[in-house]
């Protein structure tokens, strides 16, 4: 496990939960309920890799529009889902995952264009089932997991991956991929506290720790921050 030099295991599990009691304290502490059906939370998030989020709910609700059922964006011409989702980052690639997912998911459930069955399955067998979809990565089986089933997986996405590196809970050489583990490793194994964790993260990560220059005059967690310390106070790299 590629935990940041010099840093204990107990510290950062320490930190790690300092951090969530920050964060529900700026964001509150929000009961799980899924926001959508599985499958469309699967499809949806496809759509949402390297694309803005008002981007993914325009895309998705035009290849309803366009289809109007899941059988139909199954059976449609990759070309013309490609078409109802243009506006999204490498639509073409996702408009042929798309229909592979869809074609797949028949194929394996008899006709059935429904993945409602992951709630009964241990967690290491539903990620293996969804990351072996094309398309499908960690991060997208784990969102689905969390997010339908409070499953007990803590989803990475881009920016909990940079605020995590920024606060030092993670090295600097720490993958997306390989984050999954260790920043779950480092939360107790419950779902509602990884459920509250990347909520409030995701929306920390939009709102305050931004890419280009983080807003660390309104941030809640400069107290407890490695590149706030490092580099905004001491001026580092």
């Amino acid at each position: 496990m590629a935990l940041p030099s010099d840093t204990s295991e107990a510290a950062l599990k320490a930190k790690a939960l300092g951090v969530n009691r920050r964060l529900e304290a700026a964001y509150g502490h929000k009961p799980w309920r899924p926001r959508r059906d599985a499958l469309r939370e699967l499809i949806s998030t496809i759509l949402s890799h390297r694309t803005k989020s008002a981007t993914e709910w325009a895309a998705m609700d035009r290849l309803w529009q366009k289809y109007g059922s899941w059988e139909g964006i199954r059976d449609a011409p990759v070309e013309g889902i490609v078409e109802a989702i243009y506006s999204v980052t490498w639509a073409e690639r996702k408009g042929l995952s798309i229909k592979r997912v869809l074609q797949i998911i028949s194929e394996r459930r008899t006709g059935e264009l429904n993945i409602d069955f992951l709630a009964d399955l241990p967690v290491e067998e539903g990620l293996e089932w969804l990351t072996s979809l094309p398309g499908v990565g960690i991060k997208t089986a784990s969102l689905v997991l969390l997010f339908n089933f409070h499953k007990t997986i803590l989803p990475v996405d881009t920016h909990l991956h940079r605020v995590s590196m920024r606060l030092g809970l993670i090295g600097p050489k720490v993958t997306p991929e390989q984050a999954h583990e260790i920043l779950a490793h480092l939360l107790p194994p419950d779902p509602d506290i990884y459920w509250n964790y990347h909520v409030n993260m995701l929306q920390h990560g939009r709102e305050i720790c931004i890419w280009s220059r983080p807003r660390c005059e309104k941030c809640v967690l400069t107290g407890i921050c490695d590149y706030y310390h490092d580099v905004r106070l001491k001026g580092k790299g």
